[in-house]
């Protein structure tokens, strides 16, 4: 069948296409207008489903029985990677944690992929073994509790990395005022750590390619404070490492009093305002890209009109840094996740005492 008899001879897959295309335009829409906000991820997931539903019906409406069996098999091998990748992803956190044992420091945080891997393997194990077949149905719907507050939990890490591959894709706009630095801790307490030079190298880099295209040299805000273990602000370290690749002094301003993420934004925003005379300035920030959507929030939680440009990390450390960012992005909202998870626990409660009173048969 031809594309467009498709649209003529079926009235409701044309109202699907209406549907298809309002909601990636609902999307794109929100996603620019406000690339900082959680709810994009889920503007996004309903327009891939909405799509995955519309080539479907496309692919059986045609009629064609090659297509249809290519279509099978590709959906076919979709899913079984999925579910290999759900029923393995022990193994590849395990591998994980042994790469970034060999290769970093073995601090609590740097072990977050090990715990998960062990979790893991204790959940697979539960679930072979089936020890709680025998309970009384009361106690199975309170265990089922469990699953269903790890499955929610599951949903919010998803949603959390649609929006951090999204926001890589932030268009750059190389016209900007300032470029903020945000610290990270120094090597030995006085000197720029290999993470923190990346961030810096991708400002000037950015920088730079800015004068190229006929723009003005922004200014480099380093931003960082000094940290109980470090014998001078971090901004210092950032500015004398930035000049002695090139950059002017008159280009470089320092902010050297900020403790975290959300000081970084605040702190940086009022200086750039001081030195612009305004708050009509346009900024980006520089961070690793595992970090810029949770600093992209606290710019925005701050006040501050900017929104971040990642540099490179290696990819055996990414799982870690993004299972640290879900951790971080979960803090910041744990009022509301506290909220679902009682109102989850609540309605399991409710259960087992419907199935105990034999109210309710599971």
């Amino acid at each position: 069948m031809h594309f467009f008899q498709i649209f003529s001879s079926n009235q409701p897959f044309t109202y699907l296409t209406i549907l298809l295309l309002l909601t990636f335009i609902i999307f794109l829409t929100a996603w620019l207008k406000e690339p900082r906000r959680l709810f994009n991820g889920v503007l996004f997931t309903i327009f891939i489903l909405t799509f995955g539903i519309w080539f479907t019906v496309l692919i059986l409406a045609t009629n064609l029985q090659i297509l249809i069996n290519i279509y099978i098999v590709v959906l076919a091998f979709l899913v079984t990677g999925i579910v290999l990748m759900v029923a393995f992803s022990w193994l590849f956190f395990l591998w994980n944690a042994y790469f970034v044992w060999r290769r970093e420091s073995h601090t609590l945080s740097n072990l977050l992929t090990l715990f998960i891997g062990l979790a893991l393997i204790v959940v697979w194990v539960i679930a072979i073994l089936g020890p709680f077949k025998c309970a009384p149905d009361w106690l199975k719907a309170l265990l089922y509790a469990t699953p269903a507050v790890v499955l929610y939990l599951l949903l919010v890490a998803y949603n959390f990395l649609v929006n951090l591959a999204l926001y890589q894709l932030v268009p750059r706009q190389y016209n900007q005022d300032y470029l903020i630095v945000l610290g990270a801790g120094l090597y030995n307490g006085e000197t720029v750590s290999p993470l923190l030079a990346s961030r810096i190298n991708r400002a000037i880099q950015y920088a730079q390619k800015q004068v190229a295209k006929g723009h003005k040299m922004p200014k480099l805000i380093m931003s960082g404070g000094q940290g109980k273990d470090e014998k001078i602000p971090e901004a210092q370290a950032m500015k004398e490492y930035a000049l002695a690749r090139g950059i002017a002094p008159n280009d470089i301003l320092c902010e050297d009093q900020s403790k975290n993420t959300y000081q970084n934004m605040l702190f940086s925003g009022k200086i750039a305002a001081k030195d612009y005379g305004n708050n009509n300035y346009r900024a980006k920030f520089f961070s690793n890209n595992y970090h810029i959507f949770r600093a992209a929030l606290f710019a925005r939680a701050a006040g501050l009109n900017a929104n971040g440009v990642g540099s490179y990390t290696r990819f055996y450390f990414l799982p870690n840094a993004i299972v640290r960012e879900f951790a971080g992005v979960l803090v910041m909202n744990k009022k509301r996740h506290l909220i679902i998870i009682t109102l989850i626990l609540l309605a399991f409660i409710l259960l087992a005492f419907l199935t105990a009173m034999g109210l309710v048969k599971i």
